[in-house]
């Protein structure tokens, strides 16, 4: 039994009720399914709209909302006592196409949106990291910005081997910070981090799966099987020992915090410099950008 909480679909009132009110999200289709506890479902399904605002019906993009609502999705799953998993996934062509350029243009012009939109970011990382109930991830096509950082941090990541994961800061003109320091040295080693971050070089997911940037690398057709039973055997296990075990592993990441509080720091004071601007112009005109050459 599957339930969509979303605006434009009923809501059953067979379920106990949680004081987390999932309605209100609009760039997030969020479903129950996964093993019944107390007569409750208790996996979240999380899918990154397409087609909600700010999106291009192609892929998830993080605008406005969608930036927003990403990071705080890890605060009601927390707080929600009938979830004992969530699954994160995309939709359309990919699990997530990266940041709104409009979005993009007014952190480069707006310093209010800026300074919200980094603590937006800063909030997605470590809210991920502190959520006690484990997340699985499922990724396909384009996997790139804000989804990425919850795609990556998640505590078992499932790419299809024809994945596509970039993390395309440096790109754009300003540092990788969001989620890289934090965690790619961890999962792929300092000298393959290094190589992605500072180049923006694709990876796909078989690839990721032999550096050890993912968990699991599996064929395109059985992405959300897998996630699925892997989320079934999360929310069918102990509770405590799974939660605490993901509290414990996680002081790793912590550690790391200051690195990536620099990291981000550095990315967001790039927004206001001029590299970023001919890095957004690039993009929208389909080509390589040119910082000081000719």
């Amino acid at each position: 039994m599957c339930l969509l909480f979303t605006t434009t679909s009923p809501v059953l009132e067979t379920w106990p009720i949680t004081s987390v009110d999932y309605q209100r999200y609009q760039t997030l289709a969020i479903t129950r399914r996964g093993p019944l506890v107390g007569g409750v479902p208790s996996v979240l399904d999380i899918q990154m709209r397409a087609d909600g605002p700010g999106g291009n019906g192609k892929l998830p993009t993080a605008g406005h909302e969608g930036h927003g609502e990403l990071s705080e999705i890890w605060r009601d799953v927390g707080r929600d006592d009938s979830v004992r998993c969530a699954v994160l996934r995309g939709s359309g062509l990919g699990f997530s196409g990266g940041g709104d350029l409009a979005l993009v243009q007014d952190m480069a012009t707006d310093f209010e949106v800026r300074t919200r939109v980094w603590k937006e970011a800063r909030d997605l990382v470590y809210n991920v990291i502190n959520c006690d109930k484990p997340i699985v991830s499922a990724m396909h096509g384009p996997a790139v910005g804000a989804g990425l950082v919850a795609g990556l941090l998640a505590d078992i990541s499932i790419a299809a081997k024809s994945a596509k994961i970039v993390d395309g800061h440096t790109r754009l003109g300003v540092a990788a910070g969001d989620h890289a320091a934090i965690v790619w040295p961890l999962l792929c080693g300092l000298a393959k981090a290094k190589y992605y971050l500072l180049l923006c070089d694709p990876i796909s997911g078989e690839e990721a799966e032999r550096i050890g940037l993912v968990s699991l690398a599996v064929d395109d057709a059985q992405l959300l099987d897998k996630a699925y039973e892997v989320a079934d055997r999360l929310a069918s296990g102990s509770q405590t020992a799974i939660r605490w075990t993901k509290y414990a592993l996680n002081n790793w990441l912590r550690q790391a915090g200051p690195a990536f509080d620099a990291s981000l720091a550095l990315e967001f004071m790039g927004f206001a410099g001029p590299d970023v601007r001919e890095g957004v112009a690039s993009l929208r005109e389909r080509r390589a950008p040119r910082y000081g050459t000719d």
